[in-house]
């Protein structure tokens, strides 16, 4: 079971602070985004968050919005760093990291265009001791944004 401090709860609590939900037409997607008047007139949003529970979503963010990511790990099963793939973002400060293990990621929407972000975890911890049972499965992580 994971530990929550109060710090925790009260970061996770800013974060979210002003948050819905979009469903981009046409697909299967969400992410949590501010209120509708940060949308841009392509239906776009200023902010999309995202979690593990968004895989294979496709998200559209404003020119000029933001993508922030967490992935709550362990440290017996932690996300690999997040990988971007396609122009249009730029890394930016994503603040701390909650736990050891978690995935966390921030970027600023620069230019028109469709990214690709992916991470993945082991589905099994290591084994710590000799003879225990591993498993050599991987859980990926992959969400498409597209920058409008």
């Amino acid at each position: 079971m994971r530990r929550t401090t109060p710090l925790a709860l009260a970061a996770a609590a800013l974060l979210l602070a002003g948050c819905g939900s979009q469903q981009e037409a046409g697909s299967s997607g969400k992410a949590s985004t501010p209120p509708s008047p940060t949308r841009s007139a392509g239906g776009c949003t200023g902010q999309a968050e995202l979690t593990a529970a968004d895989h294979g979503r496709t998200v559209c963010v404003a020119e000029g919005g933001e993508v922030r990511l967490t992935l709550d790990g362990t440290k017996a099963r932690p996300w690999k760093p997040v990988t971007v793939s396609g122009p249009g973002l730029e890394a930016i400060n994503a603040g701390f990291v909650l736990q050891p293990g978690d995935a966390t990621a921030a970027y600023r929407a620069v230019a028109p265009g469709t990214v690709r972000l992916t991470s993945s975890r082991p589905l099994c911890a290591e084994p710590t001791a000799p003879g225990q049972v591993s498993c050599e499965g991987v859980q990926e992580w992959a969400v498409t944004v597209r920058i409008g």
